[in-house]
């Protein structure tokens, strides 16, 4: 028989074998299919992580600071929270001194966090607001983007004035069937604000603003309202490189300038953390590498498994066709040719359970990108790996089966009951 015609027959009869005994195939199947569906939904995951990071730090900036009293991971030892509480926090004063003396400086700007505001717009309210105190340039370290209305003007950040920026999901709390927000009021912290903006819908970034659920308005405002000495505000600041600067250069001229202005004596540390996003995609790729092999080491007993259920099947297979083995061999057939017939039915069944398996983490994808908002980056080279891998387990449970089929003698496989 000529090898092409060999491979097409092979090919039917394990789709045949799948007809046939649908039970059986189904179940010997599973573990191919859930192994391949591991394995494929780790590294497509993991990518669409990294993709999506990578997109949020070109948005951001990673060459952007975040100075406050607490760093983002541990000092190389214990978290040590009491010493970072006591810390005192940033100021204009701040910005002032790196305006001033750090030359490799694009912009600085200072943001006052203040968590679980209640905002108020006649008889609608909505809770849990972060309420954003900022000075200017802030709208563009952190790339806002208006819906409706504008940004606060300079004079408006410069003075304190009562004018607010508001995020969509407190618009639509605060305003439900309404169209427009822009020149009406809300109260916040005692103080009426006039709406000059509506933020684009964005959800949480990396920097851990929620500008959805957010208000900015001006810091000299906030200072009016509430107690910035308090050690329950953290304002910080964000300082952006120059075009072309290094950004680690950039932070040892920040560190001198502030360590100098806070008047912190030599070889004692700094009272304030300097912080980087590069140091929050370092954490995740420590995170990443950690679920890659969970995932990798679950794809793998699965797989286990079910080349034992492709065996299994391939052996009950040998022994149904036992007399049809031996008329073959009795007519000329070779030996190698019965391997190979065997073996690529073997890689068949493998196929279509990795298929089935690559089929599942495609409409997962399509689930996730369009029903829950997280965009999912399909690789072809994870699924050439999936279908690799399927193949290559075929090859393995499907070869002492095939063996066995090619080595029957074709006068006892003829008198087989």
């Amino acid at each position: 028989m000529h090898k092409g015609q060999l491979i097409t027959t092979s090919i039917l009869q394990a789709l045949q074998e799948l007809r046939v005994n649908k039970l059986r195939t189904f179940l010997s199947l599973l573990g191919i299919t859930i192994g391949i569906f591991c394995i494929i939904a780790v590294l497509t995951v993991i990518d669409s992580m990294k993709r999506n990071i990578q997109t949020e730090m070109s948005t951001l900036g990673s060459d952007v600071l975040y100075i406050n009293r607490w760093p983002w991971m541990d000092e190389g030892g214990e978290y040590k929270w009491w010493e970072f509480w006591r810390r005192p926090s940033m100021t204009p004063r701040e910005l002032k001194a790196v305006e001033r003396n750090v030359a490799d400086v694009q912009m600085v700007t200072l943001c006052l966090p203040v968590q679980n505001q209640t905002v108020k717009h006649l008889d609608e309210e909505a809770t849990g607001i972060a309420a954003y105190a900022v000075m200017e340039h802030f709208d563009k370290l952190q790339n806002i983007e208006i819906a409706e209305g504008r940004y606060l003007s300079a004079s408006e950040i410069g003075g304190g004035g009562a004018s607010a920026v508001i995020g969509k999901e407190v618009y639509d709390n605060l305003f439900p069937g309404q169209t427009n927000a822009i020149g009406q009021y809300i109260s916040m912290q005692g103080r009426r604000f006039l709406i000059v903006g509506v933020m684009k819908k964005t959800g949480q970034n990396m920097a851990g603003f929620d500008f959805d659920n957010s208000v900015i308005y001006p810091y000299y405002a906030a200072a009016s309202l509430i107690d910035l000495n308090s050690l329950n505000y953290d304002p910080f600041l964000m300082v952006k490189a120059a075009a072309g600067k290094n950004i680690e250069e950039l932070r040892y001229e920040v560190e001198g300038v502030l360590r100098k202005e806070r008047k912190v004596r030599p070889g004692q540390g700094n009272d304030f953390a300097v912080n980087q996003l590069s140091q929050v995609t370092q954490r995740l790729d420590i995170v990443f590498g950690t679920i890659n092999v969970v995932g990798l080491i679950i794809a793998g007993f699965s797989l286990i498994v079910g080349g034992f259920g492709i065996a299994n099947i391939m052996f009950v297979t040998v022994k149904e066709r036992t007399k049809i083995i031996g008329l073959k061999k009795a007519i000329g057939a070779r030996q190698g040719s019965i391997l190979l017939e065997f073996l690529i039915e073997a890689v068949t069944l493998c196929l279509t359970g990795g298929l089935i398996g690559i089929i599942t983490v495609l409409l997962l994808s399509l689930l996730l990108t369009y029903v829950a908002d997280f965009p999912v980056t399909l690789s072809i080279e994870n699924f050439i790996i999936g279908v690799s891998i399927s193949a290559v387990v075929g090859v393995l449970a499907g070869f002492i089966p095939a063996r066995a089929a090619s080595r029957l003698n074709p006068v006892v496989a003829i008198r087989s009951h």
